[in-house]
This record gives C-alpha cells, structure tokens and sequence, in this order.
C-alpha cells in the first residue's frame, strides 16, 4: 500500500463493511461488560465540568458516548461505520459524530481533555496502531487521560470469525500493548485484564485489556 493509503489488502474484510453488517447487535452483545462500565466511571471521575472528550470508533455511541454526554461533557466520536455513526446519532444526540477513517482526521495538538479507544485498533496493522496511537496522545492535553481497551493476544494479520463476520486482526500481547501506550507518550497508571463473553450465539470468550492512562 501507498503512504496514507489506508484501504485493506487484498482478501481482507473491510471494517466498514463488518460494523455496518453487525449494527445494533454489537451493542447488545457488549451491553454487559462490566469492565467498560468501570472505565467510564473512572474517567468521569477525572473529568471536569464540560470537557471535550473524542471517542474513537464510537460505534453505536452506547454506552461511551451516551455515558459521557450525559454527564455534560462534549463528546465527539468518529467512526468508519455509515450504520453505526446514523445509529448512534439516533441514540446520542447530545454528542457529535463523524463517519471517518481516524487515521485521516486531523487531530490539533492538546484539543482534548480525554480519549477513549474501545476495541477499534484492532483491525489496524502494528504500525497503523502505533503510528495513531502516538497521534492521539499529541490531542491530549498535557495532563489529559486515556482509556484504551483491546484484546491483549500476539497475532499479526489473522483471519478470524467475529460475531459470525470474517474479520482479520492484529494485537499485541498485554505488555506489548502496555509499552505501545508508553512509548506513545503515555503514563500508564493501571492495567486490568478480563475474560468477557458477548452477548451473541456466534460468540466466544474473549479476553480483554483495560489500559488507563495518562499524558504528563
């Protein structure tokens, strides 16, 4: 592939194409992740009073978006679903949202007193995933948080089956992705691991990393 250009290899399930397929039942099958729920608390915790918050692969806004706007926060969340950004503009009105590639929004240096990354680098190459992570810190303002999750396993490029979709996914194991988050620029002030079964007939358990973090 070219500089900046971000389609998949040949062969490979198309993000768009997997989220825009799955629509609202990615959301009931997430729906009880207790583990999410938590991060959510810990960052409104931090916040102050109607900060700006991006959330990167916002899907269908619930329950980041619907969480953090409902505190009174600005939230915008930006994700490569047609279906998921139309649902969750339905659902969360008070947030803002953009159907984009993150990879190709610009970002201004500090604009954002907190990121949440749910589970949306997954579908990125190693380098694709570093290369925004460290982005996405320079939108941080100094002393603003992060709250990444992903599933910490050691794969490069593989073809899986998600929720009954083809999808190929790359990921680091748990202290590769820790140092990823250190390297980016963050410190990282907790790490949690899980186990979580999704809500879904075709799903299986999966385990889950919670990584919360800050720019100094």
């Amino acid at each position: 592939m070219t500089e900046g250009d971000h389609r998949p290899p040949a062969g490979a399930p198309d993000a768009a194409a997997v989220f825009d397929a799955l629509g609202s039942a990615y959301e009931k099958a997430f729906a009880g992740s207790a583990a999410h729920r938590a991060s959510l608390d810990w960052l409104l915790e931090r916040l102050a009073p109607g900060s700006s918050v991006l959330d990167v692969g916002s899907g269908t806004g619930r329950p980041t978006a619907e969480t953090l706007a409902g505190a009174g926060h600005r939230v915008l969340g930006v994700d490569v679903s047609p279906v998921m950004v139309e649902l969750a503009r339905r659902q969360v009105p008070d947030a803002a949202f953009r159907c984009a590639d993150i990879r190709e929004v610009p970002l201004a240096e500090g604009s954002y007193d907190a990121v949440c990354v749910y589970f949306s680098l997954l579908q990125m190459t190693r380098d694709e995933q570093s290369g925004l992570l460290e982005r996405l810190v320079r939108a941080l303002r100094p002393g603003g948080h992060m709250v990444l999750a992903t599933v910490p396993v050691d794969v490069a490029g593989v073809d899986a089956v998600f929720m009954g979709r083809p999808v190929r996914v790359t990921s680091f194991a748990a202290e590769d992705f820790t140092a990823l988050a250190t390297g980016a620029g963050l410190t990282v002030l907790r790490a949690e691991e899980s186990l979580f079964t999704p809500a879904h007939p075709e799903a299986v358990p999966e385990p889950h990393l919670f990584v919360y973090a800050r720019r100094d």
